[in-house]
């Protein structure tokens, strides 16, 4: 049978996913350095309102709140021996936000980075990778997901375990990568590499394709390179809403709803099948980018693909490239990561 998402995929050729979970939650009483999934049982009426939320502004897809909810994340606040319960509940909850809605409603389980390094360079080893997601990948299944949504990743190891992980516990796949490092991942790969790499998969992902980073026009960047390697799947784009400022102790996104939606638009011409948003995004900016998208499905015209030109007039200069004369290639800059959600 297929899974829950391919089926709404095929139905409704193009899906919005929803948008962030700290950058919310932050507004919500999280306090700075807590852990979001201790909410699943601490506060599960906080964790049903945000998706609640993002469902009423007409998400189809909503992820579980479980991007740090590996034994290896949830150490750091001694809840290491919680993973299949803080999973399954985060499960719970979504899908009991999902069943309440007024159109159909996708639920996939949030599997993000472990947070530590591989061999040589660090301490992780591949088989404890595969049973660390394969721990967390199990309580979301018990909740009822069948999509394992692996995301802002940055090293090709830790793909690799996480996909094996879904296949060892019976799920199908996405993953997206943060493109956040002079246009690659922290650890070197390039948009284009992870559209190569999904088609060495057997089953291959749903989809793959870019979230987080530093701004919509940098991820626009990266999925015109991961739809110009033409993937083998469905390609996603869940941006950061717009570029992050730091104010006192507070990080501001600048991205504006009205930022958003072109961003939507921009998306479809890219190639882009599930369009959302990331760190920053709120309810409010997923409304706006429901009216793109619905915008664009009631006048479908054909897809215009914009260049960099394009997406810089339209969603702000980019962050880690610097536009090169016509018919160059733009060079990049080096900047910080980031990668609050």
């Amino acid at each position: 049978m297929a899974n829950s998402l391919s089926r709404l995929l095929e139905k409704k050729k193009i899906l919005l996913a929803d948008g962030a979970t700290g950058t919310n939650y932050f507004n919500m009483g999280l306090m700075s350095g807590d852990s979001p999934e201790l909410w699943n049982v601490e506060a599960p009426e906080k964790v049903a309102l945000l998706h609640r939320q993002f469902v009423e502004a007409g998400a189809d897809v909503i992820l579980t709140n479980t991007f740090g909810c590996t034994r290896n994340r949830l150490k750091l606040h001694h809840a290491q021996d919680r993973v299949f319960e803080l999973n399954k509940a985060a499960a719970d909850i979504a899908f009991g936000v999902a069943k309440e809605a007024d159109h159909e409603v996708v639920v996939v389980g949030s599997v993000g980075p472990t947070g530590e390094l591989f061999e040589p360079i660090g301490a992780l080893t591949m088989e404890t990778a595969i049973q660390s997601f394969a721990e967390q990948m199990e309580g979301l299944k018990a909740g009822g997901v069948d999509v394992a949504w692996i995301e802002t990743m940055s090293a090709r190891e830790e793909i690799e375990a996480a996909t094996a992980a879904a296949r060892q516990v019976g799920l199908d796949y996405v993953f997206t990568a943060s493109f956040d490092t002079a246009g690659k991942t922290m650890m070197g790969v390039s948009p284009a590499e992870l559209g190569s790499f999904a088609a060495t998969m057997d089953p291959l992902p749903i989809a793959v394709g870019a979230n987080c980073g530093v701004g919509a026009s940098d991820l626009l960047s990266s999925v015109l390179d991961i739809t110009s390697a033409k993937p083998v799947c469905a390609v996603v784009a869940k941006a950061n809403c717009g570029v992050p400022r730091v104010s006192g102790d507070k990080v501001i996104y600048t991205g504006t709803p009205e930022l958003m939606g072109d961003f939507v638009r921009l998306a479809i011409d890219s190639g882009a099948k599930i369009i959302g948003g990331c760190c920053g995004t709120s309810p409010e900016h997923l409304a706006a980018m429901r009216v793109a998208l619905d915008g664009f499905l009631a006048n479908p015209s054909e897809l215009n693909r914009p260049d960099l030109a394009k997406i810089i007039s339209t969603t702000g200069e980019l962050v880690n490239q610097v536009a090169a004369a016509p018919g160059t290639t733009p060079k990049r800059e080096r900047r910080g990561r980031r990668r609050a959600s």
